[in-house]
């Protein structure tokens, strides 16, 4: 299944894509959100249930706004340097365990939205990742063999960065990650039934049509069953968590000479199966966001 939300920002609305049409269907009547609860009260088979009995309605075909595909998550666990090519382009060395950071829950925004380079930024930065939303809670996780069926789905994700509040300033990583809209994340969220080897994933990101990364998920240096498994063992995942598993190469900062976001640009971006994104920069710090008809296909 496709799980969407529809609507203005802080009233989206749960929907999903008929399998057959294309078309969206409200969730309503199953669930107010795709939210902790929709995870952890069953809210994927119930939807399915519905589904198959014919029980979700039409939405009106004339959508104003797609949401991110989830409601604000508890917590964003980002993965450093999960790709060997961008952990070489960083002059980093491959790291013995996954390299865990956090990032601002609230920094979700849509898969069309408006992206604010915050002020004075000069070193903003982007990195299409796969994004894993955790579907039941998972804590000390035995193996890593049992744990994408803790996952719920995946969702294409865009990690931003400002490179100087990361790298340039003490302390941790997360200042430079949790700036206000920079995790636009969707278009959708695919159920994992539907992507049953995520490691067979091509994923891509455009800047103004200039190609500027390409990668594949068979590329990562720790798997996403390793990564849930791994996390797992330090804090409790819980159901509508998200965690953004890494950037292959081709990041700004890693340009010769290095390039960032400048206003006006835009970001397209992808991941085999799980959709398109298309978002455009700003320099100023407004409450209005872009607006994009829903693109279903």
């Amino acid at each position: 299944m496709r799980l969407i939300r529809v609507g203005p920002e802080g009233h989206e609305s749960p929907a999903v894509l008929d399998p057959v049409e294309g078309s969206a269907l409200s969730a309503r009547s199953v669930t107010a959100d795709y939210d902790t609860e929709f995870f952890r009260n069953d809210g994927i088979d119930r939807l399915r249930e519905a589904i198959d009995a014919g029980n979700l309605q039409p939405l009106q075909s004339n959508i104003p706004r797609l949401g991110p595909p989830i409601k604000r998550p508890g917590k964003i666990i980002g993965i450093g340097l999960n790709y060997r090519d961008h952990a070489a382009e960083s002059n980093m060395p491959i790291p013995d365990e996954p390299v865990l950071f956090m990032k601002a829950p609230n920094t979700i925004i849509g898969p069309y939205d408006e992206v604010r380079i915050p002020p004075g930024s000069t070193k903003t930065d982007w990195e299409v990742e796969l994004g894993v939303i955790i579907g039941r809670q998972a804590s000390y996780l035995r193996t890593p063999m049992e744990a994408l069926s803790y996952v719920a789905g995946y969702a294409v994700s865009n990690d931003l960065s400002e490179r100087e509040y990361q790298l340039e300033r003490d302390g941790q990583w997360d200042k430079g990650k949790s700036c206000d809209t920079f995790n636009p994340l969707g278009p959708w969220l695919v159920t994992s039934d539907e992507i049953p080897d995520p490691q067979t994933l091509n994923l891509w990101l455009n800047i103004d049509d200039v190609c500027e990364q390409a990668g594949h998920t068979s590329d990562m240096i720790f798997s996403v069953e390793h990564i849930v498994w791994f996390v797992s063992q330090f804090m409790v995942l819980e159901p509508g968590d998200l965690i953004n598993t890494g950037t292959p190469s081709g990041v700004g900062l890693s340009k010769n000479p290095p390039r960032y976001l400048q206003p006006g640009q835009e970001m397209h971006l992808g991941i085999d199966g799980l959709g398109e994104q298309r978002t455009k920069t700003i320099d100023t710090p407004s409450l209005r966001r872009a607006v994009a008809p829903v693109r279903y296909i």
